[in-house]
């Protein structure tokens, strides 16, 4: 019978590409930022639980945060109330709060936790209120151009938090004891009110703050476009000059700009490599973190040229 030879194995060279990433980054800290389109039961939501879970099972430290605006915007239309943005952005009324409060710290984060505990991983579903994990002042009243109309208005985002400190004893606690932390983005201000808080923006920040190798944004795009309806124009490799210069020349827009200032902002605070990843594609997020090619986009502070595989992951 014929011996097959290892080298030609694809199943063995994968391994090998993966061993030296593994080894690198065990103990380390990765931050996951979950879209809230990602979060619902099924499929999607399996596929990416599945990738975290075996990153945690090698000895990653994982903590996953995640949004939920669809599911916020779904519960208030089945309440009858209409959702408000302003320039994609949006307005949290008090009635509104309360459904962010239902599905952040309720429904998406349960589930999530229950999706770690299928594959064995303990989890531990949080939000920013936690350890006073995440203070916050209101968002307050600013002028804002509506990109749709031209016009320039003052808008009162409502229960809109914007970060002012953040402390992440408690999530180190518990990466300690080898658990995952699932965090909804709320969070307080220092009388206790509770607001709603963008979530790239809390992802970032914690990242930064844990000192992480790696912040993760999975979306439900395969990365940066240069057109967004042809998935051969990926950028595969950037760095914050690049972003600047895609966002000034509109490449990069819509919803997809807060995530991406995010990611630089992450960048600029430290996190050394930054991905964003289409979490609905099958072993997409392995493909990024353990092959040379990747799957979705890098980015660093800065680089000296643009190589044609990003071999440094």
């Amino acid at each position: 019978m014929a011996t097959r030879d290892p080298h030609t194995n694809p199943s063995m060279k994968a391994l090998r590409t993966a061993i030296p990433y593994i080894r690198a980054y065990e103990g380390r800290v990765f931050v996951v930022k979950l879209g809230g389109r990602l979060c619902n039961p099924g499929p999607e939501l399996e596929n990416v639980v599945e990738q975290l879970a075996l990153l945690a099972t090698l000895g990653i430290k994982l903590v996953v945060v995640h949004g939920g605006g669809d599911q916020v915007s779904d519960l208030a239309r089945r309440f009858g109330h209409e959702p408000q943005f302003v320039a994609g952005r949006r307005v949290t009324d008090e009635h509104t709060l309360e459904l962010a409060k239902m599905a952040l710290a309720g429904t998406i984060n349960i589930n999530l936790v229950a999706a770690f505990r299928l594959h064995d991983v303990p989890a531990a579903g949080l939000t920013g209120v936690d350890g006073k994990m995440i203070t916050v002042v209101k968002r307050p009243v600013r002028a804002v151009s509506d990109p749709a109309t031209g016009e320039t208005r003052d808008v009162d985002y409502g229960f809109v938090g914007d970060i002012v400190s953040a402390r992440t004893e408690l999530i180190e606690h518990l990466l300690d004891k080898r658990y995952v932390p699932v965090i909804g983005t709320l969070a307080s201000d220092a009388q206790g009110r509770i607001y709603n808080v963008n979530a790239d923006t809390v992802a970032a920040r914690i990242a930064v703050e844990l000192r992480a190798v790696k912040y993760i944004l999975l979306t439900t795009v395969d990365g940066v476009l240069l057109n967004v309806n042809d998935a051969e124009t990926l950028q595969p490799y950037l760095d914050v000059a690049d972003i600047d210069e895609l966002a000034g020349r509109g490449v990069v827009a819509g919803g997809m700009l807060p995530k991406v200032a995010a990611c630089a902002d992450a960048v600029r605070g430290g996190v050394p490599r930054v991905h964003i990843i289409n979490g609905a594609t099958p072993d997409a997020v392995l493909a990024e973190i353990f092959t040379n090619e990747g799957s979705g986009t890098l980015i660093v502070a800065e680089r000296e040229q643009k190589p044609e595989v990003k071999s440094d992951r």
